[in-house]
C-alpha cells in the first residue's frame, strides 16, 4: 500500500537530515502543510529548536497579493515560524530525497479570521460566535475558500493535494485549554450546537420554508434536556427526536447543499489551476451532517467530484466502508492512522491496523505525523511499513 507521512515545513527546513529520515520510513509521499491553522508543536529532532508556535492560521508560502488585494476575508502570511517560501523550501528538500510531495491545505478553520472579522463566523442558536469556524454559507467566505484552495493546493512541483475542513465547522474543536466536555452532548447535541444562524443561514432556512427565529427557539428548547444531563438518542434519529423531523430535515437540506456545492466549486477551481494528472482528495467523514476537519460528505457524491478521500481510522476502520461500498474504481481511499504514541497513536500495531483498513477497502495509508513522533515511534513505523 502506498503510504504518506504528514509533515510541517518547520520539521524540514533547517534540519538537513529530515528529508532522508522521512523517506527512510518507507513512505513514498510526504503530505506537506501549505496552509495551516494555529498550532503549537514539538520538533523533537530539529538542530535549532524544539517548540514551534504558529500564532494564527496562515499560508506557508508567499501569497499572490494580486489575487487578494482589497478582499475580506483573505489569508494571513505566516510569522517567523514559517518565513519566506517555507513550503517551497521544504518541498524541494523532500523531492530531492525521492518523495512525491502533495500539499496539505486547511480551509474553513481560522480563528484569527473570526477574531478580526466576527461577522464571518458561525453563530449558534444562543447567539454565540465560533471564531474558529467560518460560515461556509456566506458568499465572501465561499469565495475565500475556493481561491485559497486553488492557490495553496497547486504549488510548484507538487503532484496533488489533500483538502482539510472543506465543509462545516461547528462546536467541536480542540481549542486552547478547552473546557467544553462537562456536558455529554453526543452526536445530536453537537449537531444542534453547530447549526449556524448568521444572516446568510437565516435566509437559507427561509428558502426552505423555515423561520430562522422559530428554528433557533426550537433548537434551544431541544437542548434543554441535554444541559440537565439527559442523554440524547444516537445518530440522526437523536436529532429528529430532539428537534422534530420537519426542522431536522430543513436544516440538513440547507447544510448538505451548502457543503456539497462548495466542495464541487473548490475541487473544480483546483483542477483549473493544476496540471493534468494532479490528484485532489478530501479529508472526509461519511456522515454528511458531521462537522470538523474531516468534513461530513455524501460518499457517492464526493467520489464523483474528487479523486478520493482521507478517512480518520484512529478508532478503527469502520468509516472506510461507506466509501468502499461505492465501488469507484481507481478512487483513493486512504486510511489516516495516528502513529504518535504520546498523542494516543499506536505505531507498534501499524502493520495490523493497515491490514484491517485494507480489508475494509483502504487503498493507501496516511500517517500522522512524521515530525511529531519520537524516535521509537518512527522506528516502529519503519518496521510496520516493511512488514506490509
Amino acid at each position: 500500500m502506498k503510504a504518506s507521512a504528514f509533515v510541517y515545513p518547520w520539521d524540514v527546513n533547517g534540519d538537513p537530515e529530515a528529508p532522508g529520515r522521512i523517506a527512510g520510513l518507507g513512505v513514498r509521499q510526504a503530505t506537506l502543510a501549505s496552509a495551516y491553522h494555529s498550532t503549537r508543536t514539538l520538533t523533537p529532532r530539529h538542530p535549532r529548536h524544539r517548540v514551534v508556535t504558529a500564532d494564527h492560521a496562515a499560508v506557508l508560502y508567499p501569497m499572490d497579493d494580486g489575487r487578494w488585494a482589497g478582499r475580506t476575508p483573505r489569508p494571513y502570511p505566516a510569522g517567523d515560524w514559517a518565513p519566506g517560501d517555507a513550503f517551497g523550501e521544504a518541498a524541494a528538500a523532500l523531492t530531492d530525497a525521492g518523495l512525491e510531495v502533495h500539499t496539505w491545505v486547511v480551509l474553513a478553520h481560522n480563528s484569527r479570521m473570526g477574531a478580526e472579522h466576527p461577522a464571518t463566523s458561525v453563530v449558534n442558536a444562543y447567539g454565540d460566535r465560533y471564531p474558529w469556524a467560518p460560515c461556509i454559507a456566506q458568499p465572501a467566505t465561499r469565495a475565500y475558500v475556493v481561491d485559497l484552495a486553488a492557490e495553496a493546493a497547486v504549488r510548484p512541483g507538487v503532484r496533488g493535494t489533500e483538502l482539510e475542513s472543506l465543509g462545516w465547522y461547528g462546536l467541536q474543536h480542540l481549542h486552547a485549554h478547552d473546557k467544553t466536555a462537562g456536558i455529554a452532548l453526543g452526536d445530536a447535541g453537537q449537531y444542534l450546537m453547530s447549526l449556524c444562524f448568521c444572516p446568510d443561514c437565516a435566509r437559507g432556512y427561509g428558502e426552505r420554508g423555515v423561520d430562522a427565529d422559530a428554528l433557533a427557539a426550537a433548537v434551544r428548547a431541544a437542548l434543554e434536556p441535554l444541559w440537565r444531563g439527559t442523554a440524547a438518542d444516537e445518530g440522526w434519529a437523536g436529532v429528529e427526536k430532539l428537534l422534530g423531523e420537519e426542522y431536522a430535515a430543513a436544516t440538513r437540506a440547507w447544510r448538505d447543499d451548502t457543503a456539497r456545492t462548495l466542495q464541487e466549486d473548490t475541487v473544480a477551481a483546483v483542477r483549473r489551476a493544476a496540471p493534468a494528472g494532479f490528484q485532489v482528495v478530501l479529508h472526509a467523514d461519511p456522515v454528511s451532517y458531521h462537522c470538523g476537519a474531516n468534513a461530513g460528505v455524501d460518499p457517492g457524491h464526493i467520489l464523483s467530484v474528487a479523486d478520493g478521500v482521507v478517512v480518520p481510522c484512529a478508532g478503527g476502520p469502520r468509516l472506510l466502508a461507506p466509501f468502499a461500498e461505492q465501488g469507484r474504481e481507481g478512487a483513493v481511499l486512504a486510511a489516516n492512522l495516528q502513529v504518535v504514541s504520546g498523542m494516543g497513536g499506536s505505531p507498534g500495531t501499524l502493520a495490523a491496523d493497515a491490514a484491517r483498513a485494507r480489508d475494509r477497502g483502504a487503498t493507501e495509508l496516511r500517517l500522522y505525523h512524521a515530525g511529531l513522533a519520537s524516535d521509537d515511534d518512527l522506528s516502529a513505523v519503519r518496521e510496520g511499513l516493511a512488514a506490509l
